[in-house]
């Protein structure tokens, strides 16, 4: 640990999916790595909405250090962790995981987390590119990409004739075909069905 580290407040973060997993392991490590606050809460790692972790990255400030057991409880993807990290770092502070040894106070720490970031990076290349080459090998096919129209072409019809002759409420029309207010209007605005 650089002497950075040890000026700053280490501040731990501890997470496990479901209210039968304990904490115990992750609360033993943090303390034996000197975190004298830890945040903790119950919710999946695929939860947007983690209100602890975000009271943890409020409470940072200049030279502190998050610390988490395991890279895992922190993000709920690559993406998501390497965003993390970087406005942790926007902070002035510096992320830590002591299960993989990883360290942002050093230089092979962000070593490390600069190729998980260009890693994630040529993820989603690989994935934009291949959601191209689908479609393009569809179009070949004659298959027309996208979303199937929500209402076949007679019920859009008589989408059209209720909402001109206003007898019928939009809302009342929209719950008729099961439909949304706002897919109701793009229905009567559009020429072929589609949202």
């Amino acid at each position: 640990m650089s002497e950075t580290a040890k000026l700053g407040m280490r501040i731990g973060y501890a997470r496990v999916s479901t209210a039968d997993q304990t904490l115990a392991l992750q609360l033993d490590a943090l303390r034996a790595a000197g975190c004298e606050r830890i945040y903790q809460e119950t919710a999946s790692g695929k939860q947007t909405d983690r209100p602890e972790l975000a009271q943890a990255l409020k409470a940072l400030r200049q030279g502190d250090s998050l610390v988490v057991w395991r890279l895992d409880r922190l993000g709920r993807s690559l993406a998501h962790l390497i965003q993390t990290v970087a406005a942790i770092e926007a902070l002035g502070a510096s992320f830590e995981s002591i299960t993989e040894k990883i360290d942002t106070h050093s230089a092979t720490g962000r070593l490390v987390f600069h190729v998980f970031s260009a890693l994630a990076e040529f993820e989603r290349n690989l994935i934009s590119e291949r959601t191209r080459e689908g479609l393009q090998a569809a179009r070949r096919r004659g298959t027309k990409g996208g979303r199937k129209p929500v209402l076949d072409a007679i019920a859009v019809a008589q989408v059209r004739s209720l909402m001109a002759d206003r007898s019928t409420s939009p809302a009342a029309i929209a719950q008729r075909f099961k439909i949304s207010k706002s897919t109701l209007y793009k229905l009567v605005r559009s020429g072929d069905g589609a949202p």
